[in-house]
């Protein structure tokens, strides 16, 4: 979605220019049932996976070994999994809770049931499982998504659902954030 924020007073002619701010979605227009495809996906790259294993202190040897993960189960390194669960939430930033999230309340129900490898691209889809107004948060409501992340085979590699607390839609133009 989109704010039109105009740039010239109201009597200004019609050609007058708008700026135009991209936003995630309203807590009021989140539809239960809905599923957003996150395009355009994410290549997992091997540079990907050594700096966010370095960065979170992560040593596994599956994620930075490559002589070592030969020898194991996959035969090659994996993705960190945190990497492919943080990747599929932010792609979902931009269509879904841009400007319009208070805050991430949680994420449960977390499991990895396939390898993601370098080169695999990752593809996010979120689907809307539930929604309630807060009962002590005016103008806000607690919203349930699934997140759902696949490989180029259409594999699911991650699943996660995430509890947002989310803002309703503003009622006036002052009102918008």
């Amino acid at each position: 979605m989109t704010e039109v924020i105009p740039d010239a007073p109201d009597d200004a002619p019609a050609e007058a220019a708008r700026d135009i701010v991209q936003r995630g979605l309203y807590y009021d227009e989140l539809e239960v049932g809905a599923r957003y495809l996150h395009r355009p996906g994410r290549t997992a790259t091997e540079a990907d996976n050594v700096v966010f294993s370095s960065i979170t202190m992560n040593t596994q040897a599956l994620h930075l070994d490559a002589a070592f993960s030969e020898t194991q189960p996959f035969g090659q390194r994996l993705m960190n999994s945190m990497w492919t669960l943080a990747t599929m939430v932010g792609a979902s930033v931009s269509q879904i809770t841009q400007g319009t999230l208070v805050a991430q309340l949680g994420l449960t129900d977390v499991s990895f049931p396939a390898p993601l490898f370098h080169g695999d691209t990752l593809y996010t889809e979120t689907e809307v499982l539930d929604k309630r107004l807060s009962a002590s948060r005016p103008g806000q409501g607690i919203v349930t998504l699934r997140h759902t992340g696949r490989n180029q085979r259409g594999e699911v590699v991650a699943l996660a659902s995430r509890t947002a607390l989310m803002w309703c839609a503003p009622q006036t133009p002052e009102e918008t954030r």
